[in-house]
């Protein structure tokens, strides 16, 4: 089974759980990535009659704008039910690393604003420490350097995301070999660091159910509170 596959069967089983909640006022907030995308592509075929969806990327956006959904701006909505997005690592504490693909700031912003985030991924991003995967960092450009030389002496590799800037208009760093021992207090030193916008560990508000694609099954997880 490849894992494009295992990615799909997680999607699937996301709008499965979801789908007897979904009502005329409901309002979805959906991810990036390529995982998200196979959710995207579920509710465009089922077309569920809901509110609508609130995007965490232009690349998202672009891709459910070819369906019927109505696709709405974040301040427009007073709550979001349901966020369903990737990751790009997540432990069993359902603490995870997201912005490989560089959207972490609007993706924090719709996880903190759900009622439920509702993790989906294949069994090879579950790790027992978060930190192997580069680490994203959104950065104000004229920041970039100060910061750099900040994360350097906290023992890690800073490694400027040449030619990408956010939906922001920032730069990413993607910090390699940052020992992530406590995620929620490296999540909340790493933003106390001037300049950067935001950090790509979700532990703060961490996911609530991650559903883990396997060869064999869809493993329901749910946080420990």
């Amino acid at each position: 089974v490849s894992k494009e596959i295992e990615k799909e069967n997680s999607a699937e089983k996301a709008f499965e759980l979801i789908k007897h909640n979904l009502f005329d006022d409901t309002v979805l907030g959906i991810g990036t990535g390529s995982t998200s995308n196979f959710f995207i592509k579920i509710l465009i075929r089922e077309n569920p009659n809901i509110k609508g969806a609130v995007c965490s990327s232009k690349v998202s956006h672009k891709l459910l704008s070819n369906s019927s959904i109505n696709i709405l701006q974040l301040n427009e909505v007073h709550k979001i039910d349901f966020y369903i997005d990737g990751a790009d690592e997540v432990n069993r504490r359902l603490e995870l690393i997201k912005g490989g693909g560089g959207a972490l700031t609007s993706e924090k912003i719709l996880a903190n604003s759900s009622n439920k985030f509702i993790c989906i991924a294949d069994d090879s991003k579950l790790v027992d420490v978060l930190g192997k995967f580069p680490l994203p960092i959104e950065v104000i450009r004229d920041a970039r350097s100060a910061i750099a030389r900040e994360i350097i002496q906290m023992g890690a590799k800073p490694v400027f995301r040449e030619g990408f800037l956010t939906d922001h208009g920032n730069q990413i760093i993607d910090i390699h070999n940052l020992k992530i021992k406590v995620p929620f207090e490296m999540e909340g030193l790493l933003n106390n660091i001037p300049g950067i916008v935001e950090n790509g560990i979700f532990a703060k508000r961490k996911a609530d159910m991650l559903l883990l694609a396997s060869e064999e099954k869809v493993e329901i997880i749910n946080t420990s509170k």
